[in-house]
């Protein structure tokens, strides 16, 4: 992996570390290419069920290096987006852990991520249309059905930014913690979530995030689809008689 990028494992957990704090983390090709890679293999890995997305030196991402972009490099990869996430998302459950800015590009790989834990001092904001540009790696697409649309509309045409706690208020941030403490409190989040059952992991993101689009008669056709096979799984047979018996479940993944 390259260095711009650093992979860490905490158990069943990776954490991908944006690591260019000399330029507030911002994103060029070398970073695409290596976020897209450690995520690929979040999603392939047996032993990891939860990733953990961050930057270095106390801020997440500023957003898409513009010398590089001078230059002709872009942070999209085609057909998947911003470094290989936003128009498709890894499988398994991705927390964000913010310190600092999350700005423009980098607001918008927040919210290719399912969980936000935010430092209190953090800050979020898009400011593509302040260039006349337009929030085309996410945001515009992706906010409104993130928060209410009147509250997106706001961020995304005074392109003003907001502080954590006002991210919080609209349901952008689930959790928020101290200065410097959001990457071990996304990390705590993401164990949480990498206990359960991966397979119900899986299954259960797919169908929320895939459901905005649904009618109300084939999203009960559509979720019983996809959860049948968990349903059907060694895994739910597990975790029965695991509670009957009154012990932590062993998960195989099938």
């Amino acid at each position: 992996m390259s260095d711009v990028v650093l992979v860490e494992r905490h158990d069943a957990v990776q954490v991908v570390t944006i690591n260019r704090p000399a330029v507030k983390n911002a994103l060029d090709a070398a970073v695409a290419q290596a976020v897209a890679e450690a995520i690929d293999e979040l999603d392939e890995s047996g032993d990891l069920r939860a990733g953990v997305i961050t930057g270095a030196g106390g801020t997440f991402s500023t957003g898409m290096d513009l010398k590089a972009f001078l230059r002709g490099e872009s942070p999209s990869l085609p057909g998947r987006g911003l470094c290989g996430i936003t128009i498709t998302p890894p499988r398994k459950p991705l927390v964000a852990a913010v310190e600092g800015w999350a700005l423009a590009g980098g607001f918008e790989l927040l919210l290719a991520c399912d969980l936000v834990v935010a430092a209190r001092t953090a800050r979020f904001g898009v400011p593509e249309v302040k260039r006349s540009l337009v929030a085309r790696g996410g945001a515009a697409y992706l906010l409104p059905r993130r928060i209410p649309q009147a509250i997106a509309l706001e961020l995304l045409l005074t392109g003003e930014p907001i502080d954590a706690d006002r991210a919080a208020e609209i349901g952008l941030v689930n959790r928020l913690t101290d200065e410097g403490e959001a990457l071990d409190a996304a990390i705590e989040l993401a164990v949480q979530i990498a206990a359960n059952g991966p397979l119900a992991i899986a299954a259960t993101k797919q169908i929320a995030r895939s459901s905005g689009d649904w009618t109300l008669e084939e999203g009960w056709e559509r979720q019983f689809a996809m959860s049948l096979p968990v349903f059907q799984s060694e895994d739910a047979a597990e975790g029965a008689t695991a509670f009957a018996e009154k012990r932590p479940p062993v998960w195989k993944g099938r």
